[in-house]
């Protein structure tokens, strides 16, 4: 990868001294290098949530452009999104999807639902809430077999994320999908920010970040070594 780090975290991340991306988090070095995530996160995912294209009259003439919303996620504990405007739409994607990557977080999951027991990081290890705008988003935990009883969008989300089972409630004007994916976002980074104890890590299963560690390559070139 012809890449030349500008940042310390990149550089750390170059010289092999962080191999995953609970590491790189956990440094709180500001993620300013998408080609971080592309080294820590090779099988990471992308998903376009919305594209709207926005025409505005000016004295010389009419004037179009694109707003692009993209989610990202590597299905195992990390989700991100981001927002991007240009004037043609490949390039416009392409920006949303690396600003998604550079405001990427590492989320919680468990067995959070009192009906199922399984021991497994299934789904959410507690209700969460997110706002944005007018929507409201409740995410509560769901037992094995329920999948993701939600919303479109927040299913988009929610599948990046990691979580197999959920149940997902929204109000207000979820029609305006900018929003609704915001505040399960939201919602979403609520489950790595709150505290929790020993004991309710143990009786939830809670499990955070990835279930499958991976391991940058430079790391394990050196163990071979």
């Amino acid at each position: 990868m012809d890449w030349v780090p500008k940042t310390r975290l990149g550089r750390m991340v170059y010289d092999g001294e962080i191999t995953t991306m609970s590491a790189a988090l956990a440094t709180k070095l500001p993620l300013r290098e998408a080609e971080i995530v592309d080294i820590l996160l090779p099988e990471l995912q992308d998903e376009v949530i919305d594209l709207n294209m926005v025409q505005r009259m000016t004295d010389s003439g009419r004037r179009v452009r694109f707003g692009v919303t993209c989610a990202v996620g590597n299905g195992d504990g990390f989700v991100g999104i981001g927002r991007a405007k240009g004037k043609e739409v490949g390039p416009s994607i392409r920006k949303a999807i690396d600003n998604a990557k550079l405001n990427i977080i590492e989320i919680k999951r468990g067995c959070g639902s009192w009906e199922c027991g399984c021991a497994k990081p299934h789904t959410l290890p507690f209700e969460v809430n997110g706002d944005s705008g007018s929507v409201r988003v409740s995410l509560k935990p769901a037992p094995r077999g329920i999948s993701l009883a939600t919303g479109d969008v927040a299913k988009s989300l929610l599948t990046l994320a990691g979580v197999k089972d959920a149940w997902g409630f929204a109000k207000g004007h979820t029609k305006t999908k900018v929003n609704y994916a915001l505040a399960t976002f939201e919602a979403l980074r609520l489950t790595s920010e709150m505290r929790i104890t020993e004991e309710q890590e143990q009786r939830l299963r809670i499990s955070s970040g990835p279930v499958n560690i991976h391991i940058h390559e430079t790391d394990v070139d050196i163990m071979e070594e």
